[in-house]
């Protein structure tokens, strides 16, 4: 699979790239393109396009005529998700069922739902106060830059375009360079659906282009998914710049089985939970807290587990663990296994390069057992991302969930839901992306106060 010349998507217009990057297919380590890399030039043409005419009156359209829009940018999606989800699997190796899901569905899904959001919505409302009224303005914050990782490139990326778009905010999407061919899908779908000139801009690259963007003058607001470490980076220039940021961390998730569990509905919920995507999720439950009366029980299931999880091209239906993005990080991965066995804790399923894949970057399923929590493997955890609760009550799960210092929790399952904020506390985060919270973080609030009554505030109120 090959593409054409590398391209940017900016002011409404693609432009071949000054400087590409091959990109490999995971599951093979073959060639797969040529992919844009952004230059800091390109950056500032990027911005300067988030500043134009057009860019701006988006921002001063009304919400109806924003959602109608964004209605036609999700069709424009939805008509290219098929082929955007293979693509996806070819570059970072999620297997095609989840890629559908994830790549495919969600990107229009979250589009449609925050145009719904804004279509009937008003900027505006009438506080009564002790002097007459205030008039409450929600506006948008301005323009965004936007980085996103290649573990779900579309996902995450819409997480941020959806919410800016329907507050008003143009908005500089800047992908990773292992995903760089699919961030292009945003481009065309932005172009066919009419997006103003400006609106979105698309200009994957490397942590040089990220960083440009993110101390950029023209930038008001940054989005960042990713590493704790290049978290703490961002949040430093941003706040020395008194910019507003979030910022969607890593994790070191716990899965806390308790006593009373049903183990074989747990172990299936945790094929999911604790092993999606390859291991690429940053919200994974990648600790198995098990009760000492069942521990061996539950080891030994969770090793089975991931024995028999089938493990293939991420193209085929049947695979449920497809490659790892690159040769960088599955080496990373196998340096870590062998901290793992290092340490003294127990492997008791996986840890090594499968035998029948000896192309691309696999790595089989792996599983310790009697970690100890201060390992670097297991990571006595300074995040607080997700976690998830397995027990036959759910109430008693749920009592559970409440206590645990983190930003979301499963209770016997684990799903994000579009209609409520997914967000990090400790080292995984600052802010929320998706609901109606997500929406908000794009605006800023705006305080009117006049003397007199509310019905003296005009027309448009």
């Amino acid at each position: 699979m090959t593409t054409g010349a590398a391209r940017l998507f900016i002011g409404g217009q693609f432009r071949v790239a000054r400087k590409a990057i091959p990109t490999f297919e995971a599951a093979t380590g073959e060639p797969l393109g040529d992919g844009p890399c952004a230059t800091e030039s390109d950056i500032d043409d990027a911005v300067a396009a988030a500043h134009s005419a057009d860019a701006d009156a988006w921002r001063f359209s009304g919400t109806a005529e924003r959602a109608e829009t964004m209605k036609r940018f999700a069709a424009a999606l939805r008509q290219r998700a098929d082929s955007t989800s293979e693509l996806v699997s070819h570059e970072n190796g999620m297997p095609i069922t989840l890629s559908r899901a994830v790549n495919g569905a969600f990107p229009p899904a979250l589009v449609t739902y925050y145009a719904k959001l804004i279509a009937g919505s008003d900027p505006e409302d009438i506080r009564p106060s002790m002097i007459g009224h205030t008039i409450v303005r929600r506006e948008p914050i301005g323009v965004v830059g936007a980085i996103t990782p290649w573990n779900y490139p579309q996902a995450l990326a819409v997480m941020k375009i959806a919410p800016a778009l329907a507050a008003g905010c143009p908005i500089i999407l800047k992908a990773a360079p292992e995903t760089a061919l699919d961030a292009l899908v945003f481009a065309e779908a932005a172009a066919e659906a009419g997006l103003p000139s400006g609106v979105l801009n698309v200009v994957p690259g490397d942590a040089a282009a990220g960083a440009h963007l993110v101390s950029h003058p023209g930038v008001d607001k940054v989005a960042f998914t990713g590493s704790t470490e290049a978290g703490r980076a961002i949040g430093e220039v941003c706040g020395r710049l008194i910019r507003p940021v979030t910022l969607e961390l890593g994790g070191k998730s716990a899965a806390i089985i308790l006593d009373d569990a049903d183990l074989d509905a747990t172990i299936d919920g945790l094929r999911s939970a604790s092993f999606v995507n390859n291991g690429q999720t940053c919200h994974l439950s990648s600790r198995i807290l098990a009760p000492r009366s069942r521990y061996d029980e539950i080891v030994d299931a969770v090793a089975a587990l991931a024995h028999n999880l089938t493990v293939g091209d991420p193209l085929e239906e049947a695979t449920e663990i497809g490659p790892l993005v690159s040769a960088r990080q599955r080496d990373r991965v196998l340096g870590y296994i062998e901290a793992g066995k290092a340490s003294g804790a127990r492997l008791v399923a996986g840890g090594s390069i499968p035998d029948d894949q000896p192309r691309g970057w696999f790595v089989a399923p792996t599983v310790f057992a009697d970690v100890d929590n201060a390992d670097r493997i297991a990571n006595d955890s300074g995040f607080g991302l997700a976690g998830t609760v397995w027990s036959s009550d759910s109430d008693r799960a749920t009592d559970i969930a409440r206590t645990m210092q983190t930003g979301s929790v499963g209770v016997n399952d684990y799903q994000l839901d579009t209609r409520a904020p997914f967000g990090g506390v400790k080292a995984s985060g600052l802010g929320c992306e998706l609901g109606p919270e997500g929406l908000d973080a794009y605006r800023i609030l705006k305080s009117i106060y006049r003397v007199g009554a509310p019905e003296d505030a005009g027309g448009r109120l």
